[in-house]
Protein backbone atom coordinates (compact mmCIF):
# COMPACT_ATOMS: atom_id res chain seq x y z
CA UNK A 1 0.00 0.00 0.00
CA UNK A 2 1.38 3.30 -0.64
CA UNK A 3 0.49 6.10 1.46
CA UNK A 4 -0.50 9.38 0.88
CA UNK A 5 1.48 12.63 0.91
CA UNK A 6 0.34 15.64 2.69
CA UNK A 7 -1.94 18.03 1.03
CA UNK A 8 0.73 20.96 0.81
CA UNK A 9 2.80 18.77 -1.03
CA UNK A 10 0.61 17.69 -3.93
CA UNK A 11 0.65 21.93 -4.21
CA UNK A 12 3.61 22.50 -4.60
CA UNK A 13 4.82 22.57 -8.83
CA UNK A 14 8.40 22.08 -9.61
CA UNK A 15 10.39 24.69 -10.60
CA UNK A 16 9.82 25.60 -14.79
CA UNK A 17 13.17 26.89 -15.15
CA UNK A 18 14.92 24.37 -13.03
CA UNK A 19 13.39 21.33 -15.04
CA UNK A 20 13.97 22.91 -18.36
CA UNK A 21 17.36 23.53 -17.64
CA UNK A 22 17.69 19.62 -16.61
CA UNK A 23 16.42 18.57 -19.67
CA UNK A 24 19.02 20.83 -21.39
CA UNK A 25 22.01 18.97 -19.56
CA UNK A 26 20.39 15.59 -20.11
CA UNK A 27 20.74 16.80 -23.86
CA UNK A 28 24.26 18.20 -23.33
CA UNK A 29 25.32 14.83 -21.97
CA UNK A 30 24.40 12.77 -24.74
CA UNK A 31 26.40 15.09 -26.63
CA UNK A 32 23.93 17.15 -28.08
CA UNK A 33 24.95 20.79 -28.80
CA UNK A 34 22.44 22.49 -26.58
CA UNK A 35 22.15 26.56 -25.63
CA UNK A 36 20.43 27.21 -22.38
CA UNK A 37 18.64 30.86 -22.24
CA UNK A 38 16.02 29.10 -19.42
CA UNK A 39 18.18 29.61 -16.06
CA UNK A 40 18.40 33.03 -14.33
CA UNK A 41 22.22 32.34 -13.49
CA UNK A 42 25.05 35.08 -14.28
CA UNK A 43 27.74 33.33 -15.96
CA UNK A 44 30.90 35.26 -14.60
CA UNK A 45 32.72 33.40 -11.90
CA UNK A 46 32.27 34.54 -8.45
CA UNK A 47 34.81 38.02 -7.75
CA UNK A 48 38.17 36.47 -6.44
CA UNK A 49 37.76 38.62 -3.63
CA UNK A 50 34.86 37.15 -2.02
CA UNK A 51 36.16 33.58 -3.39
CA UNK A 52 39.29 34.24 -0.65
CA UNK A 53 36.97 35.69 1.80
CA UNK A 54 35.56 32.44 1.93
CA UNK A 55 38.53 30.17 1.57
CA UNK A 56 40.20 32.27 4.19
CA UNK A 57 37.13 31.98 6.81
CA UNK A 58 37.84 28.42 6.42
CA UNK A 59 41.18 28.15 7.09
CA UNK A 60 40.56 30.20 9.99
CA UNK A 61 37.88 28.07 11.65
CA UNK A 62 34.68 29.80 10.75
CA UNK A 63 32.65 26.69 10.14
CA UNK A 64 30.72 26.10 13.27
CA UNK A 65 26.88 27.49 13.72
CA UNK A 66 25.99 30.96 13.47
CA UNK A 67 23.49 32.94 15.05
CA UNK A 68 20.27 31.78 13.42
CA UNK A 69 19.69 35.17 11.68
CA UNK A 70 23.36 35.69 10.15
CA UNK A 71 26.65 37.08 11.58
CA UNK A 72 26.47 40.34 13.66
CA UNK A 73 29.62 41.57 11.19
CA UNK A 74 27.68 40.51 8.07
CA UNK A 75 24.12 42.15 9.41
CA UNK A 76 26.12 45.30 10.26
CA UNK A 77 27.32 45.51 7.01
CA UNK A 78 23.61 44.85 5.23
CA UNK A 79 22.42 47.80 7.36
CA UNK A 80 25.21 49.90 6.31
CA UNK A 81 24.57 49.25 2.41
CA UNK A 82 20.87 49.69 3.00
CA UNK A 83 21.51 53.30 4.99
CA UNK A 84 24.16 54.33 2.28
CA UNK A 85 22.03 53.14 -0.54
CA UNK A 86 18.68 54.35 0.41
CA UNK A 87 19.04 56.82 3.43
CA UNK A 88 17.43 54.28 5.53
CA UNK A 89 17.15 53.71 8.77
CA UNK A 90 18.74 50.59 8.92
CA UNK A 91 20.02 48.16 12.56
CA UNK A 92 20.91 45.22 11.89
CA UNK A 93 18.29 44.16 14.19
CA UNK A 94 16.40 44.40 11.48
CA UNK A 95 17.82 42.13 8.78
CA UNK A 96 17.81 38.53 8.60
CA UNK A 97 20.49 36.47 6.77
CA UNK A 98 19.18 32.89 5.11
CA UNK A 99 20.13 30.17 2.60
CA UNK A 100 19.52 32.60 -0.63
CA UNK A 101 16.40 35.46 -0.85
CA UNK A 102 14.01 32.48 -2.54
CA UNK A 103 14.60 31.58 1.56
CA UNK A 104 13.95 34.93 2.95
CA UNK A 105 10.42 35.02 0.53
CA UNK A 106 9.61 31.91 2.40
CA UNK A 107 10.08 33.12 5.68
CA UNK A 108 8.28 36.49 4.86
CA UNK A 109 5.11 34.63 3.62
CA UNK A 110 5.57 32.30 6.48
CA UNK A 111 5.47 34.76 9.15
CA UNK A 112 2.64 37.58 7.78
CA UNK A 113 0.54 35.36 5.45
CA UNK A 114 -2.47 33.41 7.55
CA UNK A 115 -4.98 31.17 5.81
CA UNK A 116 -7.24 32.70 3.51
CA UNK A 117 -5.55 35.71 2.73
CA UNK A 118 -5.07 37.28 -0.34
CA UNK A 119 -2.19 38.50 -1.94
CA UNK A 120 -1.75 40.79 -5.46
CA UNK A 121 1.39 39.97 -7.69
CA UNK A 122 2.14 41.71 -11.09
CA UNK A 123 1.53 38.98 -13.69
CA UNK A 124 3.47 38.15 -15.40
CA UNK A 125 6.14 37.10 -12.10
CA UNK A 126 8.31 34.70 -10.86
CA UNK A 127 6.51 31.02 -10.02
CA UNK A 128 8.00 30.65 -7.05
CA UNK A 129 5.93 33.59 -5.71
CA UNK A 130 2.46 32.03 -6.04
CA UNK A 131 4.00 28.46 -4.97
CA UNK A 132 4.98 30.12 -1.90
CA UNK A 133 2.07 32.12 -0.83
CA UNK A 134 0.14 28.82 -1.63
CA UNK A 135 2.54 26.81 0.99
CA UNK A 136 1.50 29.84 3.47
CA UNK A 137 -2.12 29.23 2.93
CA UNK A 138 -2.67 32.32 1.23
CA UNK A 139 -4.22 32.83 -2.38
CA UNK A 140 -2.59 34.30 -4.89
CA UNK A 141 -4.24 37.38 -7.06
CA UNK A 142 -2.43 38.25 -10.48
CA UNK A 143 -2.98 41.66 -11.82
CA UNK A 144 -2.56 41.16 -15.56
CA UNK A 145 0.49 43.77 -17.01
CA UNK A 146 0.48 44.05 -20.83
CA UNK A 147 3.62 44.07 -23.09
CA UNK A 148 2.25 47.27 -24.69
CA UNK A 149 2.80 49.20 -21.56
CA UNK A 150 5.78 47.57 -20.99
CA UNK A 151 4.68 45.16 -17.87
CA UNK A 152 4.00 47.92 -15.68
CA UNK A 153 0.97 48.03 -13.39
CA UNK A 154 -2.03 50.08 -13.62
CA UNK A 155 -2.36 51.53 -10.35
CA UNK A 156 -6.37 51.49 -10.79
CA UNK A 157 -6.49 47.71 -11.60
CA UNK A 158 -4.26 46.94 -8.26
CA UNK A 159 -7.06 49.23 -6.30
CA UNK A 160 -9.50 47.23 -8.09
CA UNK A 161 -8.05 44.13 -7.09
CA UNK A 162 -8.31 44.68 -3.41
CA UNK A 163 -10.95 43.16 -1.21
CA UNK A 164 -11.28 43.10 2.46
CA UNK A 165 -8.58 39.90 2.41
CA UNK A 166 -5.73 41.48 0.95
CA UNK A 167 -2.98 40.89 3.32
CA UNK A 168 0.39 41.55 0.93
CA UNK A 169 1.58 43.17 -2.54
CA UNK A 170 4.55 41.68 -3.85
CA UNK A 171 6.68 43.90 -5.95
CA UNK A 172 9.72 43.15 -8.04
CA UNK A 173 11.31 45.38 -9.64
CA UNK A 174 13.55 44.86 -11.64
CA UNK A 175 11.34 42.03 -12.56
CA UNK A 176 11.92 38.60 -13.37
CA UNK A 177 11.18 37.33 -15.99
CA UNK A 178 9.82 40.61 -17.64
CA UNK A 179 12.60 43.15 -16.97
CA UNK A 180 10.11 45.51 -16.57
CA UNK A 181 11.53 48.26 -14.13
CA UNK A 182 8.89 50.37 -12.23
CA UNK A 183 9.02 54.48 -11.95
CA UNK A 184 9.64 56.65 -8.84
CA UNK A 185 5.74 57.63 -9.49
CA UNK A 186 4.35 54.64 -9.26
CA UNK A 187 6.20 53.29 -6.45
CA UNK A 188 5.18 55.82 -4.22
CA UNK A 189 1.81 54.79 -5.03
CA UNK A 190 1.95 51.58 -4.37
CA UNK A 191 3.79 52.66 -1.15
CA UNK A 192 0.56 55.03 -0.48
CA UNK A 193 -1.78 52.64 -1.31
CA UNK A 194 -0.54 49.96 1.36
CA UNK A 195 -0.36 52.75 3.63
CA UNK A 196 -4.25 53.62 3.31
CA UNK A 197 -5.36 50.65 3.38
CA UNK A 198 -3.03 48.54 6.13
CA UNK A 199 -1.66 46.40 3.54
CA UNK A 200 2.42 44.60 3.80
CA UNK A 201 4.74 45.01 1.26
CA UNK A 202 7.08 42.13 -0.18
CA UNK A 203 9.67 44.20 -2.20
CA UNK A 204 12.17 41.63 -4.32
CA UNK A 205 14.60 43.56 -5.51
CA UNK A 206 17.22 40.89 -6.03
CA UNK A 207 17.96 42.86 -9.59
CA UNK A 208 18.46 46.17 -8.28
CA UNK A 209 21.94 46.55 -9.52
CA UNK A 210 20.86 45.60 -12.95
CA UNK A 211 19.33 49.08 -14.03
CA UNK A 212 20.25 49.89 -17.45
CA UNK A 213 18.50 53.02 -17.88
CA UNK A 214 18.01 55.34 -14.95
CA UNK A 215 18.08 54.10 -11.45
CA UNK A 216 16.18 51.68 -8.99
CA UNK A 217 13.73 52.68 -7.08
CA UNK A 218 13.12 51.23 -4.04
CA UNK A 219 10.00 50.94 -1.43
CA UNK A 220 12.26 51.72 1.26
CA UNK A 221 12.87 54.85 -0.01
CA UNK A 222 9.59 56.41 1.01
CA UNK A 223 9.78 56.87 4.69
CA UNK A 224 9.54 54.89 8.12
CA UNK A 225 5.97 54.41 7.98
CA UNK A 226 6.16 52.53 4.44
CA UNK A 227 9.25 50.35 6.16
CA UNK A 228 6.94 49.55 9.15
CA UNK A 229 5.05 48.04 6.28
CA UNK A 230 7.40 46.45 4.29
CA UNK A 231 9.71 43.44 3.59
CA UNK A 232 12.58 44.24 1.76
CA UNK A 233 13.90 41.20 -0.06
CA UNK A 234 17.72 40.99 -1.93
CA UNK A 235 20.80 39.07 -1.71
CA UNK A 236 24.39 37.98 -3.26
CA UNK A 237 23.23 35.72 -6.04
CA UNK A 238 22.56 38.13 -8.79
CA UNK A 239 24.69 41.06 -8.07
CA UNK A 240 27.89 39.00 -7.63
CA UNK A 241 27.53 36.13 -9.45
CA UNK A 242 26.95 33.63 -6.40
CA UNK A 243 24.18 31.56 -7.31
CA UNK A 244 25.56 28.72 -5.52
CA UNK A 245 26.60 30.36 -2.47
CA UNK A 246 22.91 30.67 -1.42
CA UNK A 247 22.93 33.91 0.60
CA UNK A 248 19.89 36.39 0.85
CA UNK A 249 18.36 38.39 3.53
CA UNK A 250 15.81 40.42 4.50
CA UNK A 251 14.86 43.94 6.07
CA UNK A 252 12.48 44.00 7.75
CA UNK A 253 10.76 45.75 10.93
CA UNK A 254 12.41 44.45 14.13
CA UNK A 255 9.48 42.20 15.09
CA UNK A 256 9.21 40.62 11.92
CA UNK A 257 12.77 39.90 11.73
CA UNK A 258 12.66 38.69 15.20
CA UNK A 259 9.95 35.80 13.60
CA UNK A 260 11.80 34.97 10.90
CA UNK A 261 14.93 34.48 13.59
CA UNK A 262 12.55 32.30 14.99
CA UNK A 263 11.24 30.15 11.74
CA UNK A 264 14.91 29.44 11.08
CA UNK A 265 15.41 28.28 14.24
CA UNK A 266 13.31 25.70 13.70
CA UNK A 267 14.07 24.97 9.84
CA UNK A 268 17.46 25.72 8.79
CA UNK A 269 19.18 27.23 11.73
CA UNK A 270 21.49 29.85 9.97
CA UNK A 271 23.11 29.99 6.52
CA UNK A 272 26.81 28.39 6.08
CA UNK A 273 28.90 30.54 7.79
CA UNK A 274 31.72 30.46 5.91
CA UNK A 275 29.69 31.96 3.17
CA UNK A 276 28.57 34.85 5.24
CA UNK A 277 32.53 35.70 5.01
CA UNK A 278 32.01 35.85 1.54
CA UNK A 279 29.49 38.27 1.22
CA UNK A 280 30.63 40.61 3.80
CA UNK A 281 33.82 40.74 1.00
CA UNK A 282 31.21 41.20 -1.35
CA UNK A 283 29.35 44.20 0.35
CA UNK A 284 33.14 46.02 0.07
CA UNK A 285 33.83 45.67 -3.41
CA UNK A 286 35.46 47.69 -5.67
CA UNK A 287 32.14 49.02 -7.10
CA UNK A 288 33.74 49.02 -10.22
CA UNK A 289 33.42 45.54 -10.36
CA UNK A 290 29.34 45.08 -10.30
CA UNK A 291 29.51 48.08 -13.30
CA UNK A 292 31.86 46.03 -15.44
CA UNK A 293 29.45 42.93 -15.00
CA UNK A 294 26.26 45.28 -15.69
CA UNK A 295 27.76 46.92 -18.62
CA UNK A 296 27.90 43.35 -20.38
CA UNK A 297 24.68 42.97 -19.25
CA UNK A 298 23.32 45.73 -21.18
CA UNK A 299 25.84 45.11 -24.40
CA UNK A 300 24.07 41.54 -24.28
CA UNK A 301 20.59 42.59 -24.25
CA UNK A 302 20.82 45.00 -27.05
CA UNK A 303 22.74 42.22 -28.78
CA UNK A 304 19.47 40.22 -28.44
CA UNK A 305 17.05 42.93 -28.88
CA UNK A 306 18.60 43.63 -32.37
CA UNK A 307 18.49 39.86 -33.15
CA UNK A 308 14.83 39.49 -32.28
CA UNK A 309 13.58 42.71 -33.74
CA UNK A 310 14.49 40.82 -37.48
CA UNK A 311 12.11 38.05 -36.50
CA UNK A 312 8.64 38.68 -38.17
CA UNK A 313 5.36 38.29 -35.94
CA UNK A 314 7.43 38.73 -32.58
CA UNK A 315 7.21 41.71 -30.68
CA UNK A 316 9.41 42.21 -27.60
CA UNK A 317 9.10 45.06 -24.64
CA UNK A 318 12.62 46.57 -24.57
CA UNK A 319 13.49 45.52 -20.29
CA UNK A 320 14.83 48.53 -18.33
CA UNK A 321 16.77 45.51 -15.71
CA UNK A 322 17.44 42.24 -14.83
CA UNK A 323 18.68 40.08 -17.74
CA UNK A 324 15.50 38.63 -19.55
CA UNK A 325 13.70 39.10 -22.48
CA UNK A 326 9.90 38.15 -22.77
CA UNK A 327 8.91 38.31 -26.44
CA UNK A 328 5.61 37.82 -27.27
CA UNK A 329 5.43 34.38 -29.49
CA UNK A 330 1.60 34.27 -29.61
CA UNK A 331 1.54 34.89 -33.56
CA UNK A 332 3.20 31.50 -33.90
CA UNK A 333 1.21 29.65 -31.65
CA UNK A 334 -1.38 27.99 -34.20
CA UNK A 335 -1.63 24.56 -35.92
CA UNK A 336 0.42 21.95 -34.33
CA UNK A 337 1.94 23.96 -32.23
CA UNK A 338 -1.01 24.78 -29.31
CA UNK A 339 0.93 27.46 -27.10
CA UNK A 340 3.82 28.40 -25.71
CA UNK A 341 5.04 25.19 -24.00
CA UNK A 342 4.98 23.45 -27.56
CA UNK A 343 7.15 25.88 -29.21
CA UNK A 344 9.20 25.92 -25.94
CA UNK A 345 9.42 22.07 -26.77
CA UNK A 346 9.97 22.83 -30.63
CA UNK A 347 12.76 24.94 -30.02
CA UNK A 348 14.80 22.22 -27.52
CA UNK A 349 13.54 19.87 -30.34
CA UNK A 350 14.71 21.67 -33.41
CA UNK A 351 17.00 24.73 -32.21
CA UNK A 352 18.46 22.98 -29.26
CA UNK A 353 18.22 25.80 -27.61
CA UNK A 354 16.22 26.01 -23.48
CA UNK A 355 14.04 28.65 -23.38
CA UNK A 356 11.17 29.18 -20.87
CA UNK A 357 7.75 29.29 -21.61
CA UNK A 358 5.81 32.29 -20.44
CA UNK A 359 3.01 30.59 -18.80
CA UNK A 360 5.11 29.70 -16.48
CA UNK A 361 4.97 33.37 -15.01
CA UNK A 362 1.14 33.32 -16.06
CA UNK A 363 2.29 35.32 -19.21
CA UNK A 364 0.85 33.25 -21.80
CA UNK A 365 2.09 33.88 -25.37
CA UNK A 366 5.43 34.29 -24.68
CA UNK A 367 8.94 32.88 -24.18
CA UNK A 368 11.18 33.78 -21.31
CA UNK A 369 14.87 33.76 -22.76
CA UNK A 370 17.97 34.87 -20.55
CA UNK A 371 20.66 37.08 -21.66
CA UNK A 372 23.44 35.86 -18.60
CA UNK A 373 25.54 34.04 -21.25
CA UNK A 374 28.34 35.01 -23.38
CA UNK A 375 27.86 37.12 -26.66
CA UNK A 376 28.57 34.55 -29.08
CA UNK A 377 26.85 31.78 -27.53
CA UNK A 378 23.91 33.86 -27.41
CA UNK A 379 24.31 35.24 -30.93
CA UNK A 380 24.26 31.87 -31.94
CA UNK A 381 21.56 30.37 -29.28
CA UNK A 382 19.04 33.88 -31.07
CA UNK A 383 20.23 32.72 -34.67
CA UNK A 384 18.79 29.24 -33.92
CA UNK A 385 15.59 30.55 -32.80
CA UNK A 386 14.95 33.04 -35.24
CA UNK A 387 15.83 30.32 -38.47
CA UNK A 388 13.07 27.73 -37.08
CA UNK A 389 10.76 30.72 -36.35
CA UNK A 390 10.96 31.65 -39.84
CA UNK A 391 10.30 28.23 -40.67
CA UNK A 392 7.45 28.01 -39.01
CA UNK A 393 3.50 29.01 -39.90
CA UNK A 394 2.04 31.83 -37.79
CA UNK A 395 -1.13 34.19 -37.78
Amino acid sequence: MTLSLSERAGAIKPSPTLGIAAKARALKAQGIDVISLSVGEPDFNTPELICRAAVSAIEQGLTKYTPSAGLPELRKSVADHLHGRYGVMATPDRVVLSCGAKHSIYNTCQVLLNPGDEVILFAPYWATYADQIRLAGAIPVPVTTKGSQGFIPDIEEVKGALTPRTRAIFVNSPSNPTGAVFGRALMKQIAELALDRGIWLVSDEIYSELVYEGQHVSLAEFGEDVLMQTVLVDGFSKTYSMTGWRLGYAFAPTYVAQAMSNLQDQVTSNPTSFVQAGGIEALRLDPATVEGMRNEFRARRDLALDILKTVPGIETPVPGGAFYLFPDVSKYLCGAISDDNALAELLLEKARVAVVPGSAFEGPGHLRLSYALGQEQLREALTRIKSTLESLPRL
